[in-house]
């Protein structure tokens, strides 16, 4: 089973970041429910800015920022269909 590094930086408190954990939550329990699509494993970290300096020094104004494998996906705002097609894309 493909496996894809999902890694969502932001910081405690950010209303903007619970709304991102909320959007990646509902995309990957879409893809566990949905068996039109093959199986996927995501393995979600979370890193927040306030710990780490050269994350604040890169993204502070940035947050929530969602990668994928290591590169930015996006910024700010979770589109749900967006994240599930890279996250299928990613697993190819």
């Amino acid at each position: 089973m493909p496996t894809v590094n999902l890694t969502l930086i932001g910081k405690p408190g950010c209303h903007l970041c619970d709304d991102a954990r909320d959007a990646i939550r509902g995309v990957l329990d879409d893809l566990a429910a949905d068996s039109s699509v093959p199986s996927v494993e995501v393995n979600v970290t979370e890193l927040s800015i306030l710990d780490n300096p050269a994350l604040m020094d890169e993204f502070a104004e940035e947050i929530p920022v969602v990668m994928l494998d290591g590169r930015v996906h996006t910024i700010w705002r979770v589109e749900p269909a967006r994240l599930r097609t890279a996250l299928l894309e990613a697993s190819e």
